[in-house]
């Protein structure tokens, strides 16, 4: 498979396999229809091994289709009672870190391509007008194109505190700015507000990351939130979170905010009984 980016400037590394997967169990109340964007992205398509096929317990019927951002969801009803929904797969992976985008020049908002644009704009959880006095007077003297989107990054790297603790559904980029506190959405919804108030098309991205070639993270491995900026003429990955190229993202989905992808969509009472992710380097048999 031709890899989504460029991986120009890259040393040769051995291709690895990653296993990657999840197990999340529900107890409703009642039947609850469900929408769930808990596949690879078809990006990766050729990567896979073996696909991640959705499996239920108890066994219900799902339909699969694409959203408007191009993601693969499914729907289902969940019956009353305890629910799983699970999957496991494998993948080929390049064994590059994400592609550098030193050097890469800003691109005028006039010379974006049609499909670049909407990501230019305010979303439910990137409010650019309530930011864009501060990005400018911020990044509006300083590099631009590639440097500009690194120096965003290195900004909310520093001004947010990490923690699980942190974790609220609800919480804005201009929520996270005030609070300087969240989880890896809220540093890719900051970041992606403030690219876009520098006139940067900027989309959030939600997949896989697991410890792959680092030193092991303590603590539950949860799914992960990045994001990419139009520079140049294409899509670089940024993750204002861990503020350094990695190895091993799978991306899931992709939209303007969390809002756009998010995991489980679900019309009903119900609990989340128990929720296990898993993205680990293995040897294939």
């Amino acid at each position: 498979m031709t890899h989504p980016f460029p991986l120009h400037n890259q040393p040769l590394t051995p291709p690895l396999h990653l296993r990657v997967g999840f197990e999340m169990e529900y107890e409703c109340p009642r039947p609850t229809p469900m929408l769930l964007a808990l596949n690879i992205h078809y990006s990766r398509a050729s990567d896979l091994v073996q696909a991640d096929q959705l499996h239920t317990t108890p066994p219900v019927p799902l339909s699969a289709y694409r959203d408007t951002f191009g993601n693969w969801c499914s729907r289902l009803v969940a019956p009353a009672g305890r629910f799983v929904i699970t999957t496991t797969a494998l993948l080929r992976d390049s064994g590059l870190v994400d592609a550098s985008a030193v050097g890469v020049p800003q691109t005028p908002v006039e010379y974006l391509p049609e499909s670049a644009l909407e990501f230019l704009l305010g979303s439910r959880y990137c409010e650019t007008d309530h930011l864009s006095d501060f990005a400018w007077a911020q990044f509006g003297n300083g590099p631009t194109g590639g440097e500009r989107v690194q120096a965003i990054c290195d900004f909310v790297h520093h001004h947010i505190e990490f923690g699980y603790p942190h974790a609220r559904r609800t919480r804005s980029a201009l929520e996270a700015f005030n609070e300087r506190q969240g989880v890896c959405r809220d540093f890719a919804h900051l970041a992606i507000a403030l690219c876009r108030c520098m006139n940067i098309p900027a989309r959030y991205c939600t997949g896989y990351l697991g410890d792959i070639r680092i030193p092991a993270v303590p603590g539950p491995m949860d799914f992960a939130g990045w994001f990419e900026a139009y520079l140049g003429d294409r899509w670089y990955t940024f993750d204002a979170r861990n503020n350094t190229p990695r190895i091993g993202r799978v991306l899931m989905a992709r939209g303007r905010d969390a809002c756009d992808v998010a995991l489980t969509n679900t019309f009903g009472a119900n609990t989340l009984q128990r929720f296990n992710v898993w993205a680990d380097e293995v040897t294939p048999t």
